[in-house]
């Protein structure tokens, strides 16, 4: 799974720079039988390899544990907390319908115009060329402006966009905690921010049915977290009390916490898949489960995966490896 996340103290540290041509990312799954072309292309390898090397650099890990903060995870931080502002300065507008703020159009408006400039101030002179690719991935990651939603596709942009920044080597192997626990924990909160002020509607959700509204992959992270924990059991997170006094040292346990602000009546009724992964015995069982989910819920569905874009990063040609 490490192949494509530099390794630190090898010789690429010293090579220069990969004479790489970037290009701008485009749709290549236009219909459903195109999805063969996506699950055999390089892009799913090193997307699935990048979410697997995660969940493992994760494993018994809390949010509040010590672990190393790179210089390009600052500027990541930086990028949200940028994103993060703007909400504030654009807020919502006085409209008819209950969801779909407009305001989210003219928050989006700013992104698309900024992501480059942004995207440039995290990754080195040397690799300018690739913002441009990059940046895409990042406008892609917030939600659709024009139907004010956002899902699991807007998440794995995300995951991609961090993703892209391993490849060309601006993250790197000793940066896989901060990727989460710093980094994508901060996307989270920026887009719960987002969900709230604008009252987005959930992506392509299958209600009660599926895992959650708007997120999947801080579950499967969070599960990973959760192994082996010495007290905390998968029963345990339908309870209340265990999730306010430990949701700030696990991502599963916060995004609970979110459901339960956002949505009222029985967990079990509103929340139906995840009080049935309650009954698991494990947390590795329930991580096991739930990255078998992902890829059958999200990544094997077309109407998620149509919006998903392949560059030079991530490639839609089949794996060579």
């Amino acid at each position: 799974f490490t192949s494509f996340l530099h390794l630190p103290g090898t010789s690429e540290e010293v090579a220069p720079p990969l004479q790489q041509s970037f290009m701008i990312p485009k749709k290549e799954i236009n219909m459903v039988s195109d999805m063969a072309k996506w699950k055999r292309s390089q892009a799913y390898a090193d997307y699935m390899g990048f979410i697997l090397t995660l969940n493992e650099g994760v494993r018994g890990k809390k949010l509040t544990c010590e672990y190393k903060v790179s210089e390009p995870i600052e500027k990541l931080v930086a990028l949200l907390n940028t994103l993060d502002r703007w909400i504030d300065e654009t807020p919502p507008v006085d409209q008819p319908s209950r969801f779909g703020n407009k305001a989210f159009r003219t928050w989006y408006a700013k992104l698309d115009q900024e992501a480059e400039k942004l995207v440039a101030t995290v990754i080195p002179k040397h690799l300018a060329d690739a913002a441009p690719e990059v940046a895409v991935y990042l406008k892609e990651s917030v939600g659709n402006s024009t139907r004010i939603d956002y899902g699991t596709g807007h998440e794995a942009a995300f995951a991609a966009f961090l993703c892209c920044l391993c490849k060309i080597g601006v993250l790197r192997v000793d940066d896989q905690m901060a990727i989460v626990f710093k980094v994508f924990n901060r996307y989270l909160e920026v887009m719960r921010k987002l969900q709230k002020t604008y009252r987005m509607e959930p992506a392509g959700s299958q209600g009660v049915w599926g895992l959650d509204d708007f997120q999947f992959l801080p579950f499967i992270w969070g599960s990973s977290q959760l192994i082996d924990h010495p007290s905390l059991e998968p029963r345990h997170f339908v309870d209340e009390k265990v999730v306010n006094e430990n949701h700030k040292d696990f991502m599963f346990l916060e995004c609970i916490l979110f459901i339960t602000e956002m949505k009222t009546g029985p967990f079990a009724e509103h929340s139906n898949q995840l009080w049935n992964i309650s009954a698991v015995p494990s947390w590795s069982k329930v991580n096991q489960g739930l990255i078998r989910m992902y890829k059958a819920e999200c990544l094997e569905k077309f109407p998620v995966i149509q919006h998903f874009k392949f560059g030079s990063l991530l490639p839609i040609q089949p794996v060579t490896s």
